[in-house]
């Protein structure tokens, strides 16, 4: 008779070694999903949600019960192969959540899909949380093999002597079940390690965008305004504009209304609402963006041409610019050009404004997102500058002539001109600058100024008192291009003679990943964040 191991005349567990590989396997299990045991249990627990946060327990409980039973029993290759998938799931889960401090999901996947362009910007600057990310990636997957060299040979050969029929068959079969049934059995959230295979088959497998509404809404005259333009600037905050760009509007006589608030502090959602207007007094998590009657519709109901110049990227659109919107645009055009893009795109602009015709354009200027080093030439700061010096540097690079070459020989009593940014930026070092999981009013906070005709000026720029939304650019133009006023302040938001009707503001979910789904959306009588 021996004591030393399973598969013995005599079998004894040995308790120590299974003790000593259940809590490696936990400790693994704990760290890929810090921020999803987080939010769904512990924050739940402490709202005195106790319903919720248990069945989201039961829900981990199970999932990782089960990945346990897979890492105890699959043969090395199957072990590897199950290993390289929880790799890529929680890889995507902890970089994203190291960087933004906030849970992933299927919108918040989709919004990473838009924003993939921008990896290798996103890379750069947050080098530090990456790594950090990284290193706690390793250590999972550190833990898991150390938890498998203990457990997975004892067991298996005690399991083994039971000669059970199919069991590897039905452990994969289950290890994938919480992918394919979890919603359906209304149980919440997925587990980092396996999450991102849900979110990528939802987004899949999604309905395709719907049509954009008809116009309905028919102009009262021929609008005396012959060219409107927006210039959306990328990650140009309002202290920033006031200190640096507003001195070169100087003597333009430029209706400057103050510290406005974005509709969202992600590029994608702050440009999906801007072109698809909000009704600010009954929007919820119901409405669909992608459905609405766009800006597009509406200038090309009132006899204008539409222009949208990206000077961002080049290839396919970018911020959920989806193929039913893109359709009603009369030219598309990608302008990204270098450092001097924004400057090339004020003289193509000078040049259209010169022109005959009716034109809307909708111009995404490059701005400045990070890294801010990248938007000014080498050699222009010193290497230890700032995260504040290198971001004033590089927005007054940016802006550098830019106006003067916009405005020049230009006949301004038939133009209309707005000028803002797509969100703020939270300039401080150690935190994420916009897009943030917690996000805070300087990601909000931007620029909002027209350069209008002699003769409409007076009223905007008597009643130019702060309080400003950027959901009132929407029904300002629509105004501006003919439509009743009325119409438009009714069915969107006030015009931008009056202080918004509400803030509203969207985060990463801007629209339904499905048609009836949800969207994040928020609204109130303050400014967002405060």
């Amino acid at each position: 008779m021996t004591n030393s191991s399973f598969g013995s005349t005599t079998r004894k567990w040995p308790i120590g070694r299974l003790l000593a590989g259940f809590l490696l396997f936990s400790a693994a299990y704990a760290l890929a999903n810090q921020l999803p045991l987080t939010h769904a249990i512990l924050y739940r627990a402490a709202a005195f949600d106790y319903s919720s946060a248990s069945l989201a327990a039961l829900s981990f409980a199970i999932q990782a019960s089960l990945l346990f039973a897979a890492v105890i029993w699959l043969s090395r290759r199957w072990f590897f192969i199950a290993l390289i998938l929880v790799t890529l799931s929680a890889g995507v889960n902890l970089v994203y959540g190291q960087i933004v401090g906030d849970t992933l999901d299927v919108q918040k996947a989709g919004w990473l899909l838009t924003e993939a362009r921008q990896a290798g910007e996103a890379a750069s600057e947050f080098a530090g949380p990456f790594a950090l990310a990284m290193g706690k990636l390793l250590l999972v997957l550190v833990l898991l093999v150390l938890a498998r060299h203990l457990l997975h040979r004892p067991v298996r050969q005690w399991i083994r002597s039971k000669r059970p029929e199919g069991i590897s068959v039905a452990m994969l079969v289950l290890l994938a079940l919480p992918s394919l049934t979890w919603s359906w059995l209304g149980l919440h959230p997925l587990g980092a390690e396996r999450n991102v295979y849900n979110y990528a088959a939802a987004l899949l497998f999604a309905d395709p965008p719907p049509q954009r509404a008809e116009v309905t809404a028919v102009p009262k005259a021929d609008p005396a305004i012959r060219k409107i333009i927006w210039l959306v600037d990328e990650s140009v905050s309002y202290d920033a504009f006031d200190t640096i760009i507003a001195p070169q509007l100087s003597g333009r006589a430029a209706i400057d209304f103050g510290e406005t608030a974005a509709m969202g502090h992600c590029s994608t959602p702050s440009n999906v609402a801007l072109r698809s207007g909000v009704a600010v007094r009954t929007v919820n998590e119901t409405t669909d963006l992608r459905r609405t009657a766009s800006i597009w519709g509406y200038a090309a109901k009132a006899g204008y041409s539409t222009i949208m110049i990206d000077g961002q990227v080049t290839g396919p659109p970018q911020n959920l610019l989806l193929p039913p919107e893109k359709a009603l645009i009369d030219r598309y055009e990608n302008a990204a050009d270098g450092l001097k893009t924004d400057l090339k795109i004020a003289r193509a602009l000078n040049a259209d404004l010169k022109n005959d015709g009716k034109q809307f354009v909708y111009a995404l200027l490059r701005g400045v997102h990070f890294q801010y080093r990248d938007h000014y030439p080498k050699g222009a700061l010193p290497p230890e500058s700032s995260t504040q010096a290198q971001y004033d540097k590089a927005i007054s690079y940016s802006k550098q002539g830019f106006f003067e070459a916009l405005l020049d020989g230009v006949d301004r009593s038939k133009v209309a001109i707005f000028y803002t940014s797509d969100h703020g930026q939270n300039i401080a070092d150690g935190v994420t600058p916009h897009c943030s999981g917690q996000p805070v009013p300087a990601e909000f906070a931007v620029p909002l100024v027209a350069l209008l005709p002699p003769g409409i000026e007076q009223d905007y720029a008597a009643a130019a008192n702060g309080g400003r939304s950027l959901s009132q650019l929407f029904p300002t133009t629509l105004s501006l291009m003919g439509y009743d006023a009325a119409y438009a302040e009714e069915n969107y938001d006030n015009i931008l003679t009056a202080p918004t009707a509400r803030y509203v503001w969207f985060g990463r979910g801007v629209v339904p990943v499905a048609d009836g789904g949800v969207i994040d959306v928020q609204s109130g009588e303050s400014f967002p964040a405060r």
